[in-house]
Parts: structure tokens; sequence; C-alpha cells
């Protein structure tokens, strides 16, 4: 990936990172499901917008299948999985299970794709990401592995779910990061908003304090809005393995946000966990390996 493609990469795992933030203030008064509908209802419009004023609205409307089969991937039947898993795991286990959606998206790339390959430092490069992940978050999230196993495999079936999505929305990459991400959002209201009315019944809920309010409004603006830009540029430029690699940011970017807003203090573990996450990035370029074995050969 370029200079370019990392950098948009980790202000993708910022803006998903903020997410947990936004997620923590708002889940005290809204029910998760509700969450992710009005997430996405906040960010329909915004994407929308941007393609009116970009000329791109026209056709958009020729690809509603995609949009649907994207909308239910990576949104409508992830965000589910999730929030139902998370009844029953740790988050901290849930972000581990998330961690492997790379892993999937190599495997899945290499046999239907022909410019995301798997290769050896790929390979071992999601490897030490994801034990990097693991080590840190800490050994009391892994502690809890075995203890839900439904709960496990909705987490995993959701990574499954998000690794397909990125592969599937490859097919599309004419359209714009707009289009993708206004159709996209559009298609997820329309699947999310049954089953919310059905099981949340949301006009039983008490209004929502204003701070919940500016919670729900930056996780739809900002942390979908702007991240479906940034995530469909990426997936374009730099295919669904690379772009997935965000899985291994999100939780460095959940901890420094957390350590800057709340005051929260980084342990050993997680230092370490964060420099195996660098390491195997790293490894996933290629350019620090190369630079080395050029300084070898003077």
């Amino acid at each position: 990936m370029s200079p370019g493609d990392w950098l948009m990469l980790v202000a993708l795992s910022t803006l998903w990172g903020a997410s947990y933030y936004f997620a923590k203030v708002a889940v005290a008064e809204v029910p998760p499901m509700t969450i992710s509908l009005v997430r996405v209802a906040v960010a329909a419009p915004i994407m929308l917008a941007l393609c009116w004023r970009a000329g791109e609205l026209a056709g958009m409307t020729r690809h509603w299948v995609p949009f649907l089969v994207m909308g239910f991937l990576s949104n409508a039947a992830a965000f589910a999985l999730i929030s139902w898993s998370q009844r029953h795991i740790g988050s901290g286990l849930a972000a581990i299970l998330n961690a492997t959606t790379p892993l999937f998206a190599i495997v899945l790339a290499h046999l239907t794709t022909r410019d995301d390959r798997i290769t050896p430092a790929r390979t071992v490069g999601l490897l030490l990401g994801l034990v990097g992940v693991a080590v840190m978050i800490g050994p009391a999230a892994l502690g809890g592995i075995g203890g839900h196993i439904a709960g496990e495999i909705a987490c995993l079936l959701a990574a499954f779910l998000y690794a397909v999505g990125a592969i599937y929305a490859r097919r599309y990459k004419h359209l714009s990061p707009n289009q993708m991400g206004g159709g996209q959002a559009v298609a997820a209201i329309a699947l999310m908003l049954p089953p919310v009315l059905l099981f949340d019944q949301p006009w039983t809920l008490p209004l929502p304090s204003w701070p919940t309010v500016a919670a729900l409004v930056a996780l739809g603006a900002f942390s979908t809005a702007l991240a479906y830009v940034l995530y469909f540029r990426v997936l374009a430029r730099a295919g669904a393995t690379n772009t997935l690699l965000v899985t291994f940011l999100i939780p460095v970017s959940a901890m420094l946000l957390g350590t800057v807003l709340m005051d929260e203090r980084l342990a050993a573990h997680q230092i370490a966990g964060m420099l195996g996450i660098a390491a195997g990035l790293a490894a996933i370029d290629g350019r620090l390996w190369k630079m080395f074995m050029r300084w070898r050969k003077r």
C-alpha cells in the first residue's frame, strides 16, 4: 500500500475506534439495534448529499441489488450478530474475534480475486497482528474463550460476513465511495428497520438526553458517513485484505482515545500488544524488510 493508503487506514481506524466511545455513551439509554439503525439513518442523508453535490445520484437505483447485499453483509447482519454476541461475551473477547476478519479475507480473496493473493509475508503479518490484538486486550479476555460458544460463533460469523462484504464490494469499485456508502446506508435502513420496530419498539423508550443525541449524531456523521468514504476509497485502491487490517488498528485507536478522553492508563501488556500489531503491519507492508535486505547487500 502507498503512504496515502496507510494514512487513510489510520484515519479510518480512528473514526471506527471513536465509535466505541460514542456507542458507550448512547447504549446507556438506547438499545444496541436501535443505535445501529440511527447510525446509518444519520449517515445516509449525508452520503446522498455528497452524491448530489458531485452529480453522482443519477443511476444509483440501477445498483439496488448490490447495495442490498452490501447492506445486509456489512451492516444489518453483522451489527445484529455483534450486538447479540456482546450480551454473552465480553467486549475484549469480541474485539479479538472481530480481528479475525482479515484472516477470513486473505483466504476468500485468494480464492476469488486475481490481485489480492496470499503471500508468506502477508500471512505472517496477519498472525502477528492477531496475536498483538490478543496481547493488547489482555489474558483476561482470552480466559473467557469457551464460556459461551454461541456468542463466540456469532462474533466470528460477523467477522466472516465483514470479509465477504468487502470482497463483494470490490466488484463495484467503478462506483464512487459516496455512491457505495450512500447506497449501502439506505439499504441497511430498509433491512434494519423492521426488526428494530418489532423487537426494540423505540417509541416506548424515554427521550434520550442531549449527550446521547450528540453521541448518536457523531456516530452517524463521523464514524459512519466519513468512515464510509475512507473505507470504500481504500478498498478500491488496496484490496479487501489490506483494508480489513483496520480491525487490528481499531482496538489501538479505541484504547488511545480512551487514554485521551477518559483518562485511562495504558498497561504494559497493552503497549506490548501495540508493538506486536505494528510488527505485523510492517511485515505485511514489506518496505522495512526490503530496506533491510538492500542495506545488507551494501
